[in-house]
């Protein structure tokens, strides 16, 4: 297993070092220039622009920019953000915590759903609970997160009146009540994604059952005298969530990144809101240090999951 793991991260470093290297590229000679509102701008004089574009290295050639960059990033330095004036890492890390609570429960919530649901709808094909748990997760993931999102705007929000439907970082309570309304605020976003995820991930759940179901050894489990509850827990769910645990891995890193859509549904400030606003204000070091993390998670994801079959399936060796 170690020289497994130890070959896997061998490989994996220069496989970031091309990804970086192509993000790199691909955003430095994006059309857009950070500094476009000071030329502009009749009041700020032409060479205290070039002296900024100079102070910051954006005339030198990609590669020099690239290796420069490449550097700060091993002494954990992750460049200055153009818009807002302060430390890319400083600036993820003020968004960081609402993107892993609100995404993070809404994964959580989506494994929850899916698991249980797709078992027993693979345990009873073609019954109706089967059909009625097939229906509900074919529209759960072919309605999109926006539409989804303005149903439950209209519903708790506007015409009940229940939830609020812009989340706010700040709120003005202390104790329990600081609690209770960062979690009814977050009830919505969380619901949307969580929903979405476990329809999804109910579709790959009932489908591996169904596959691992009708296997030799779980006809000898129940021959030998296990209880059903302890052959599906032990012997079906167990080697049926390996395809699942695939899926789920690569939707983790999401969860960095955020939920996009959503979080400019809710007005959430998290990691999702701040890379559309960096994209559109051309600021590029927040842009790239998000990317770049998030090629990272897949990767470091991808591993997590390989090694996790050996755990779930004892057939699998690593050589």
């Amino acid at each position: 297993m170690s020289k497994y793991v130890i070959r896997r991260v061998a490989i994996a470093v220069p496989a970031l070092l091309g990804i970086s290297l192509v993000l790199f590229t691909i955003l430095a000679l994006a059309p857009g220039d950070p500094f476009e509102e000071l030329v502009t701008n009749p009041n700020v004089p032409p060479e205290v622009t070039a002296r900024l574009r100079t102070q910051l290295g954006l005339d030198d050639p990609v590669i020099v920019r690239y290796v420069r960059w490449l550097a700060a990033m091993v002494r954990g330095e992750w460049g200055f953000s153009f818009t807002s004036r302060m430390d890319v890492d400083q600036l993820i890390l003020q968004r960081l915590p609402t993107t892993l609570w609100v995404l993070g429960a809404a994964q959580l919530l989506g494994i929850l759903v899916a698991v249980p649901i797709g078992t027993l709808s693979a345990m009873r094909p073609y019954s109706v609970f089967d059909q009625i748990a097939t229906t509900l997760a074919f529209i759960g993931f072919s309605l999109p997160t926006f539409f989804t999102g303005l149903l439950f705007i209209l519903l708790f929000s506007i015409w009940l009146d229940w939830l609020p439907f812009i989340y706010q970082a700040d709120i003005g309570t202390t104790g329990w009540r600081w609690y209770w309304e960062h979690v009814r605020q977050a009830l919505m976003p969380i619901a949307v994604l969580g929903l979405f995820q476990g329809a999804a991930l109910t579709r790959f759940v009932r489908s591996s059952v169904l596959d691992v179901i009708r296997l030799d050894y779980v006809n000898t489990a129940r021959a030998k005298g296990l209880s059903e509850s302890v052959t599906v827990v032990k012997h079906v769910v167990r080697n049926a969530l390996i395809p699942v645990v695939t899926l789920v891995a690569l939707q983790v890193p999401a969860i960095f990144t955020g939920a996009v859509i959503t979080e400019q549904i809710f007005r959430v400030p998290g990691i999702g809101s701040l890379l559309i606003a960096s994209i559109l204000a051309n600021d590029t070091p927040v842009v790239m240090a998000i990317t770049f993390v998030f090629s990272c998670l897949v990767v470091l994801f991808n591993l997590i999951a390989d090694v996790l079959y050996g755990w779930l399936d004892p057939r699998i060796s690593y050589r």
